[in-house]
């Protein structure tokens, strides 16, 4: 038996927090909790849809956005689903997607280290730090240059 601690997240109904909950349910863990805040739940009716619920976690909501976008607003679409078209990824086709990436995660279910990307130097936002010499000689220069600076005027 565990307990979803939810920290700072906003706990509102289907939030992606409940997501991560129902798939710690599907994998065997005991949670309390309540239907009440998954996708498909109608607060009207107090009635639970699971087939909703089932369509979230497959991406036929997102699928069916695409559509919507494609008909009203091509440009919006390539733009909003730029990384699907160059997958070649179409809208019938996200549920297979989702079925596959279920299926790969039942065989091997252990983590496996990801590879980064874009690793380069860390930005350095402040000055590195001058050495006793160098500080001195700056503040000859300032002195100098102070001086030229009254002797002009």
């Amino acid at each position: 038996r565990c307990f979803l601690d939810v920290g700072l997240a906003r706990t509102s109904t289907g939030a992606r927090l409940f997501g991560a909950l129902k798939g710690a349910l599907d994998g065997g863990l005991d949670i309390p909790h309540s239907v009440k805040r998954f996708p498909g739940y109608d607060g009207e009716t107090q009635d639970y849809s699971a087939d909703v619920h089932r369509k979230h976690i497959f991406g036929q909501h997102v699928a069916d956005y695409m559509r919507l976008l494609q008909e009203e607003d091509e440009d919006g679409y390539k733009k909003q689903f730029s990384k699907y078209i160059k997958e070649g990824i179409e809208a019938d086709g996200i549920e297979e997607m989702y079925k596959k990436a279920h299926a790969a995660i039942r065989d091997d279910p252990s983590q496996k280290p990801s590879v980064a990307q874009g690793k380069g130097k860390p930005k350095k936002y402040g000055r590195s730090r001058l050495s006793l010499q160098q500080r001195k000689d700056r503040v000859a220069q300032k002195k100098k240059a102070w001086l030229r600076k009254i002797q002009e005027d």
